[in-house]
């Protein structure tokens, strides 16, 4: 004999409602979040991907700045903005590309600059502590046994 309508409808919403429920599920709680991923990293990716962080910040607000600038145009958007159209080359994204290119060269040298001072911040200590070593050596008389 065969089942109403509806009985029928009632076990595809069931199975399909079944379906989507374990895949939201399978989602939620097989997917790792930010902070896992950025710990499951080696420690040079982690480094490298901290210090591209402030770049990337620097990226999205310079975005925003020119969204806001063309949102307040009454221009159609391809007009308005330092924004150039496909079809005429790749100026715009070198500019943005040389300009994080640029900071990311003063930070590297920011950084290798401190360790340098840091280096011979260490030599100078150690060359003084020599210093005096050889110092104390030449105040000793030479007749004096002990």
């Amino acid at each position: 004999m065969e089942r109403p309508l509806w009985v029928r409808w009632a076990k595809v919403w069931a199975v399909g409602g079944g379906i989507i429920g374990s895949g939201l599920l399978l989602f939620k709680y097989t997917t790792p979040t930010d902070e896992e991923l950025i710990n499951a990293l080696s420690p040079e990716l982690r480094e490298q991907y901290e210090k591209q962080k402030v770049l990337r910040r620097e990226e999205q607000r310079q975005l925003m700045d020119l969204v806001k600038q063309t949102s307040q145009s009454n221009d159609p958007i391809w007009k308005t903005g330092p924004f150039n159209a496909p079809w005429e080359g790749k100026q715009n994204t070198e500019a943005v590309f040389n300009s994080i290119q640029q900071n990311e060269a003063e930070t590297r040298q920011k950084e290798d600059l401190q360790r340098v001072m840091a280096d011979l911040d260490t030599l100078r200590q150690k060359s003084e502590l020599r210093t005096q070593v050889i110092v104390n050596e030449k105040k000793k008389n030479w007749w004096k046994v002990w």
